[in-house]
């Protein structure tokens, strides 16, 4: 049967004669919604340990971390090859020669095969994307950029510190130096409801992106968003209703653009809210049904 959906997975298989898995590392970068360049309070929903793995610590060296999620994965598939993802906050907010020194360590290690960089917007300047586009004549890149919303409104309800014409910029910038260019939506943000969520489904499927992540709004223990929950609770997708939204959401994509997530898994014990108790998995195994079951396909509605 044929895939409902361009799937991650199958995407990389192809791009590589081997198996490749991404290793998280965490750089030390900070954010300038952090530092006070933009803001100090952060975006609203963030908290950076939710997704960062035991082996990814910013007190360690970039080899270090990439030996340490070598040894994790290696145990059930010795001949894998790597990604090195630079996950944590903003990874190309700092000087073109500091970003050169901790690339380039991560480069030489002998089983990684290229790089995954995460980063906001607003942090990408013409010397940066002269560098990346360079680095990419040399190694696969994917540069992932956290747009988050396609929405001023919400942005700026969020503490984004960036309009979504920032987002365009950025998308566009990285994409004509020739460089895999990936997005992180979240759905289900305050104020966003399904017709809002779909609107901008076709919005960012017209920008020149090669990847897409999406995920379910997760309230963090200890945010911003989740003191605002607790005063004011807002709607949060049980899983029904996300499955449904996604069976929405797919057709309104082209058909080239590869989804590499629809959820994310933050720890239990920093999870306020919703709390599904599925693993991935468990997850795409439902929507998987669901898509098939009522012949939903990625592109179908895509003028």
């Amino acid at each position: 049967m044929q895939q409902a959906y361009n799937d991650f997975g199958a995407w990389i298989r192809r791009r590589f004669p081997f198996r490749v898995q991404k290793i998280s590392v965490d750089a030390g970068f900070s954010c300038p919604n952090r530092d006070g360049k933009i803001s100090r309070g952060g975006c609203t929903f963030c908290d950076n340990h939710t997704f960062n793995p035991s082996y990814c610590n910013s007190r360690k060296s970039i080899t270090e971390q990439l030996e340490e999620g070598k040894a994790f994965f290696a145990r059930k598939y010795p001949d894998m090859k790597y990604l090195a993802y630079f996950q944590a906050y903003s990874n190309t907010y700092a000087p073109v020669p500091r970003l050169k020194q901790l690339y380039e360590e991560a480069l030489s290690d002998e089983d990684v095969v290229g790089i995954v960089i995460g980063t906001r917007p607003d942090c990408l300047s013409p010397e940066i994307l002269d560098y990346l586009e360079e680095l990419n004549r040399r190694t696969f890149v994917i540069v992932e950029l956290g747009v988050e919303s396609a929405n001023d409104e919400t942005l700026l309800l969020v503490n984004r510190g960036h309009t979504f014409a920032d987002s365009v910029n950025a998308i566009e910038a990285v994409h004509c130096r020739g460089i895999l260019v990936g997005v992180h939506i979240i759905l289900g943000l305050p104020g966003e409801d399904r017709e809002e969520i779909l609107r901008q489904a076709s919005v960012i499927s017209d920008l020149p992106l090669d990847i897409l992540k999406l995920h379910q709004l997760q309230i963090i223990k200890g945010t911003c968003m989740a003191r605002q929950y607790s005063e004011a609770p807002f709607h949060l997708f049980s899983v029904e209703e996300y499955i449904e939204l996604i069976g929405e959401y797919l057709p309104l994509l082209r058909k080239d653009i590869v989804l590499e997530r629809f959820l994310s898994q933050s720890p239990g014990e920093m999870l306020l809210a919703p709390k599904w108790g599925l693993k991935n998995h468990e997850f795409v195994h439902l929507l998987n049904k669901y898509l098939e079951k009522n012949n939903i396909c990625q592109g179908s509605k895509v003028v």
